[in-house]
């Protein structure tokens, strides 16, 4: 099973959250994407529920030797939350990475001015968050994400995706309120190999996209 696109797969998506909202399991939703991927998916939801839709920036802490190797991942004003088995089995320490936890700190702010353009955060206390991604690999970035939006108090907390390794959506089970995942297939490489057209999202994707929704 492969998903068209990510406006497809957020339309899909879309649909099985809007039956649990008939059902009033969503309720005073917020939608929050997780850029710049996320958001191609999360605008559909945000349109079918009639809710708010804005962006949570989480930064993959990558190893030294390989970036794309993530080892870790920061969102918000949160501390660092690293994959210690992985730490452990690489050898190294969560001092050997303070630079790059900095790097990635700095980039995590760029990108929430230049996403906001002013704007405040939502306010996320008391309302059902939704946070969506187009899919889960390890889950490391999802998890920095639902833990900062669990310190602002919401009602509830759903990670939606199309998409999601079986590991990582288990282990986002301990994490979110409710887990909505449209395939959970065995053999899990990557999140792109269940798109047809995985194209890279830019910064402008982005701002159309929240400019849209307001």
């Amino acid at each position: 099973m492969q998903f068209r696109d990510r406006k497809q797969a957020g339309q899909e998506l879309a649909e099985r959250l809007r039956i649990l909202q008939e059902k009033g399991a969503l309720p005073h939703p917020v939608v929050l994407a997780l850029p710049r991927g996320g958001v191609a998916v999360a605008r559909e939801v945000a349109s079918v529920l009639q809710a708010p839709l804005d962006v949570l920036v989480v930064r993959k802490i990558g190893a030294p030797f390989h970036e794309e190797f993530g080892v870790g991942a920061i969102a918000g004003d949160d501390p660092p939350l690293f994959d210690e088995r992985t730490l452990d089995r690489l050898g190294m320490s969560v001092a050997s990475l303070a630079d790059v936890v900095e790097r990635e700190r700095k980039e995590l702010r760029r990108r929430e001015e230049h996403y906001r353009q002013g704007r405040p955060a939502p306010e996320l206390r008391g309302r059902t968050v939704i946070v969506v991604d187009d899919g889960l690999a390890t889950g490391s970035t999802a998890r920095a994400a639902l833990r900062a939006v669990r310190h602002q108090a919401p009602e509830r907390v759903v990670l939606a995706v199309p998409v999601s390794s079986p590991e990582a959506a288990d282990l986002m089970r301990e994490e979110a309120d409710e887990v909505v995942c449209l395939h959970r297939p065995r053999g899990f490489m990557a999140v792109g190999e269940w798109y047809e057209d995985f194209a890279q999202l830019t910064d402008t994707d982005v701002l159309e996209a929240l400019h849209d929704d307001r």
